[in-house]
Formats: C-alpha cells, structure tokens, sequence
C-alpha cells in the first residue's frame, strides 16, 4: 500500500472524532500538464489511494467540498461555484463515495477560495465532541477578490474548525506566504511529494502527536529561543524537518508537529551545535524534547573614530584549532557558555585567548580603529613591514611587489618598512622607514 498509518485502536476511541473536511480544486486549471499527467489525473490518482487507506481508521469522519467544477470559466467568472458534494458520514462509508465523486470532476471554472471556505462553515453540523479539520487541495490562488486569510481567521474564531491545511499542487513556492496566514502550507513538488504530504497532514490532523523542543539556560528553563534546529532520520540520515526555534506570545516554546512513526536525531544549529541522538515521539501525546543550551553573547566592536575598514575574527573553542565561526567587527553573536579563543584578523593580528562567555550577558571585544598606511613607490621592489619594540623585530606583512600605491590597515602602533627596488642589487640598497600609525588617519610613506 501506499499509505500505511498506525495509531492505536484504544487511543483514538478515548478521543474526540475527527472531521476532515476536503476542500478540492476542480478548476480550469487544474488541466495543466504535471509530471507523468495533467494536474487533476494525478490528484485523482493519488486521492484515490489515499482514501483507500482511511477506511479502517476509527473516530474519522469525512466529506468533500468541490469549487470551480460546475460552471465553466468563459464568458464570465462563477465565484460562488463551490458546492458540498459529499456530506460527512464515517469513513468507512464516505472513503469511497468521495473517491467515485473525485473520480467524475472535470475542470471547468474559477478558484473561490475565500467564498467555499465561508460556505464550509455550514458543512460541519452542531457536534460537542468534534475537532473539525480542514485540508484545502489546491492549485491556485484566490481569483474572485475574496480575502482566504480573513475567512479562515474569522471562523478558527468562532471555533467552526482547527487552523486549516493548504497543499499547493504544482504551486511556486512564493506562495506559501500567500497561503501561511490562512492554515499551514504545504508545497507539493512532485508525485511522490503528494503521497509523503498526505501521509503527513493525515498525522497531523488526527493524531494529535505535538512536540516542544525546550533550550535550557544554565537554571534549567526554557528561555532560549532563535536557533535553527534540523531533525534527520535516526535510521536513513535524511533531513526530515528545518524549523527555526520559538518562542510563543506566552513566552513558552512553539508547538511543532512530528510524524510520530520515526525515531530522530536533533540538530540544535548554535555555535557550537549540540546534537541529541535517537529521540522517540509518544504518538497522541504532547512530547518535550529538552536540549541544554544556555548561550551569551560576544559583541565586537571598534574603539576609535568609524573607518572603512572593519577586521573580523576567528573564535574557537578554548584550545582547539577549529573554527567556530567568523565574526565581523560590528556584529553582535551568540555562544553557548564558556571559555573561546579568538583571533582578530588585524595587522598585526590580535589573539585573545580564554575569553568567556556567561548565560544571557554580552561580552564587548573592543580594539581600536585601525589607521592606514599609504605607500608610494616609483618601481616594482620586495619589502615588509615589522614592528620593532627595542628589543624584538616582529614581521607583520609582506607588500605587495608589482603595486606603486599601496594602502595597508595596521593597529596603532610604531612601525618599520624595509625594502628594496627589484632593480637594485645590492643588499646595502634597502630603504627603511619608520612611522606611526594612528587610528582613522592616513600615514603617508615615501621609497
């Protein structure tokens, strides 16, 4: 089969039924061509096997909500071409009769979104123990000026049904946003992505399996939030979910959906990233995943007057030569707690070494602004610049040899040039210059 769902005879008879409403696209065009057809032989296919698959499936109701399907789009729009077809019955019941109706649909007219949606209110008669859901299948987007996004809120306010779900057959992925204010979007690229979507909203629907992922700060609360998190198949590796952590208007962490039928390994995307292997979900429970993750932060900044340059840096663990991350001089980054080395990329270079980084606080690097060093030459010629602080000769750069003008950013700081022209040969032909370099100022040289 390709559709296999399980979920536990005894769970789903302690829980309220489940009426799914399918809203279906039946418009003109819905004619286009898409993969191995056109869109609305593929969506009958399809369709059809997944009906098949429901008709076990306890505490489900079902019924089918057709729009531009009886009036055909020339010489005029019909926008309030939308029409229950299908009333709800049980799914053993109405699996096959919204199958055979499918069957029988021919595109003709227009996309009413907005109108079936407030026409659907009617479709769910009076239950105290109902979760009323919709699942809208589409291939386009509101075409009579109705506002979906206004509907859809209007009635999850009057509780006539949950936050809808939108698949988008064949739609470009610029309107998800389109699509996000009025349920959840799903994008439907290909054939074997409408099954794995079904299957999906299907489990999100009914099984009503959530997750919270909680980032703990050092007390052990959930307080950190703004991270991208990535879940993979324990088993096959693949990238299952991308989300990016939040925290809710109550200031508690987002609930997400999981397909409760997998084990997975978490990603949590701070520097450094922290992974948590093997996670289960309890299906029709609400699941806490709790990662610890308390993070500071490190701020860069520049001590002196602004300069067209602006250094970056490379941080590190303490005591390990890989790199973390680069970060600009001016940015603001977030760390879990500890102690990093950084190297800031001047001239010369500036190492810091066992910086620390505490729960919820900034910890501001300042260096100052480098200065700039304006270097004429009348030839080609090798040369480089050191410091000399009496006792010791440390290089810094090379120039570079075919430039006559040259412009190199130093710290501030005492300086010496050694160089020679590519033409003389003679060691005792080297010119040496000392100078000093100020932040924001241009030092002027002279060979």
């Amino acid at each position: 089969m390709l559709f296999l769902f399980h979920f536990p005879v005894s769970g789903l008879h302690s829980q309220p039924t489940n009426r799914i409403l399918f809203i279906f696209d039946d418009s003109y065009s819905m004619y286009a061509p898409w993969n191995s057809n056109i869109k609305i032989e593929v969506a009958k296919k399809i369709m059809g096997e997944f009906l098949d698959s429901l008709k076990g499936l306890p505490n489900l109701e079902l019924a089918l909500r057709c729009y531009g399907h009886t009036t055909f789009i020339k010489p005029e729009r019909n926008c309030k071409d939308t029409k229950l077809e299908v009333p709800f019955a049980k799914a053993n019941i109405n699996a096959l009769k919204i199958k055979q109706r499918i069957q029988k649909l021919e595109p003709l007219g227009t996309t009413p979104i907005a109108y079936s949606l407030g026409e659907s209110a009617a479709d769910f008669t009076p239950c105290s123990s109902c979760r009323n859901i919709i699942i809208l299948i589409t291939d386009g987007i509101e075409e009579c000026g109705g506002v979906p996004c206004e509907v859809s809120a209007e009635l999850q306010r009057k509780g006539i049904f949950l936050r809808p779900f939108v698949i988008g057959v064949g739609l470009d992925v610029k309107f998800a946003d389109v699509f996000g204010c009025m349920g959840k979007f799903y994008d439907v690229s290909n054939e074997a992505n409408f099954k794995d979507v079904l299957n999906l909203v299907l489990t999100e629907a009914i099984s009503q399996t959530t997750v919270e992922v909680d980032l703990l700060d050092l007390t052990k609360k959930p307080t950190e939030t703004d991270v991208n998190m990535t879940f993979y198949d324990a088993n096959t590796k693949q990238v299952k979910y991308n989300y990016l952590h939040t925290l809710n208007h109550r200031g508690n962490p987002d609930t997400i959906i999981l397909n409760p039928t997998i084990s997975y390994d978490l990603m949590v995307h701070t520097i450094p990233p922290i992974e948590k292997k093997n996670i289960t979900i309890q299906q029709g429970k609400h699941n806490i995943i709790s990662v610890d993750a308390p993070q500071g932060y490190l701020k860069l900044e520049l001590d002196g007057p602004l300069s067209k340059y602006f250094p970056t840096c490379v941080v590190r663990r303490q005591n390990d030569m890989n790199t973390l991350n680069i970060q600009d001089f001016g940015k603001t980054d977030k760390y879990i707690v500890g102690k990093y080395d950084i190297e800031i990329l001047t001239l010369p270079r500036i190492n810091l070494n066992d910086v620390e980084i505490q729960q919820s606080t900034t910890n501001t690097i300042k260096v100052p602004t480098s200065g700039n060093a304006y270097i004429t030459k009348v030839g080609a010629g090798y040369g480089s610049i050191y410091t000399d602080d009496g006792k010791k000769v440390t290089w810094v750069c090379n120039l570079n040899k075919n430039l006559v003008n040259e412009i190199i950013y130093l710290q501030p700081g005492t300086y010496k040039l050694e160089f020679r022209y590519d033409g003389v040969k003679e060691t005792i032909g080297t010119l040496e210059r000392k100078f000093t370099i100020t932040s924001a100022v241009t030092t002027n040289i002279k060979l």
